[in-house]
């Protein structure tokens, strides 16, 4: 199975790469990171399918010229990385771990060397422990303690970044880790879910004015979005996909660009909010250079008697990926147009992170996953359809690189072009990485 869209089919210049995120390859067990609190969130019995962690991960800390071989081969143009705080800072204010340090500016030479741009992300959710212990995300503090993590992250590599973001998925990092308590730290409690939102856009923006302070270009922002729906035709429905899509889709876009919440967030969340956050505001809204959209998939809502925000997912009738979510490309055209007309408005826009997971068995030697060839193939259509609309699409980064250390899923499901046996930690590329090595040389 091939792609049938090409390089050729996009404007001269449009960028072509893979994204990970540290904790998932890297192997926190090496190098002198310290403890954060996705360590021990899976050491607690419940929250990760066998307790896996990342202590190992797919060792990317010592096998990363391999890795960055993988993408040279494919044709790739740049490679979006995140890196560690707690590796940097082993307890997250204070000293420096010089070989944390040592291994982004290795990285980074050797990216360089490839022909690869580097595209760092600050934070992709591993908090140093240290600061959870003082309340992580809900302390207002964090917004600060992470801007000195940004300028000595930026100090040693900033200077040879194609591109910086301070924080990958914000929802992921507030809503998700503190609302519904299923990443770290666990909690499900609306106060604290309140404030983590908040601060996360405070600490990018205060990320973003640091880093503006120290030279570094092209400084942008990472937004994660699922297209909501209503399960059915009830008005109680439709009241349900607004508030969803208002608190997943529109909460923290519309803080950075238009310095303000929605209101179907604020009747649930005002109450909670931390005192003076509209203050807040000239900070959030830092000037930004370009704009990231992460898309995956679309969910269906209806209303429940529950407390605010009273909306419940049903599954709904598209064909799913291994990990349960229906395949809908059509929501990245949406999300595309939508952060164009309403609140980028002319910025660069990258699709940061899109692909799909699956089992991908090994069978002959190979993986035929062209249930990934599919999914990749249909949504690259659906990013040229919003160029031809006029949207500034720049990039596309396809997730992932590699299997990897699925947050609570463990290392049960594949997002990766090339397969890792978590054993021999061998390298194996899939059908799809061929499938997209053969359509970017076109």
């Amino acid at each position: 199975m091939t792609l049938t869209i090409k390089r050729s089919d996009f404007p001269e210049g449009f960028l072509f790469g893979a994204a990970t995120s540290s904790y998932q390859i890297e192997g926190h067990a090496f190098g002198g990171a310290g403890s954060t609190h996705w360590d021990t969130f899976a050491a607690t019995p419940g929250n990760v399918a066998r307790a896996e962690n990342g202590a190992r991960a797919v060792d990317h800390y010592h096998r990363y010229p391999e890795d960055i071989a993988l993408m040279k081969e494919a044709g790739f143009d740049m490679y979006r990385f995140s890196t560690s705080w707690a590796r940097v800072m082993p307890e997250g204010r204070g000293a420096v771990n010089p070989e944390g340090l040592d291994f982004y500016d290795r990285l980074t030479d050797s990216l360089l060397e490839a022909g690869l741009k580097p595209c760092a992300t600050l934070y992709h959710w591993e908090l140093p422990s240290a600061l959870a212990d003082m309340g992580g995300w809900t302390n207002r503090d964090i917004a600060q303690w992470f801007g000195d993590f940004a300028e000595v992250i930026m100090g040693r590599i900033g200077d040879r970044m194609y591109s910086v973001a301070p924080i990958n998925e914000p929802w992921c990092v507030a809503w998700l880790s503190h609302f519904h308590g299923i990443h770290a730290p666990g909690l499900r409690d609306i106060r604290a879910a309140a404030r983590a939102m908040h601060h996360v856009n405070f600490a990018h923006g205060t990320a973003i004015e640091r880093m503006r302070a120290m030279g570094i270009k092209n400084l942008g922002c990472v937004f994660n979005a699922e297209y909501a729906l209503p399960a059915d035709d009830s008005d109680g429905s439709r009241r349900a996909a607004a508030r969803y899509d208002a608190i997943f889709n529109r909460f923290f876009i519309s803080g950075v660009f238009k310095g303000a919440y929605p209101e179907l967030v604020l009747e649930g969340l005002e109450p909670h909010l931390p005192k003076g956050w509209q203050e807040d505001f000239a900070t959030i809204t830092a000037p930004l250079d370009w704009c990231g959209l992460n898309y995956y998939t679309r969910k269906l809502l209806r209303e429940t008697d529950a407390p605010w925000p009273s909306y419940e997912e049903v599954p709904g009738p598209l064909p799913k990926t291994s990990i349960g979510w229906e395949i809908f490309p059509e929501g990245l055209h949406h999300f595309l147009k939508m952060f164009n007309d309403e609140y980028s408005k002319g910025l660069p826009i990258f699709v940061t992170e899109n692909g799909t997971a699956g089992f991908d068995p090994i069978e002959n030697g190979r993986v035929q996953d062209d249930h990934r060839i599919a999914y990749i193939d249909k949504h690259l259509h659906q990013a040229a359809l919003a160029l031809s609309e006029g949207v500034p699409l720049k990039g596309y980064f396809l997730w992932s690189l590699l299997d990897n250390y699925e947050w609570a899923e463990g290392y049960d499901q594949r997002f990766g072009l090339v397969h890792v046996d978590y054993e021999s930690l061998q390298r194996t590329p899939k059908a799809s990485y061929e499938a997209l090595k053969a359509a970017l040389a076109a």
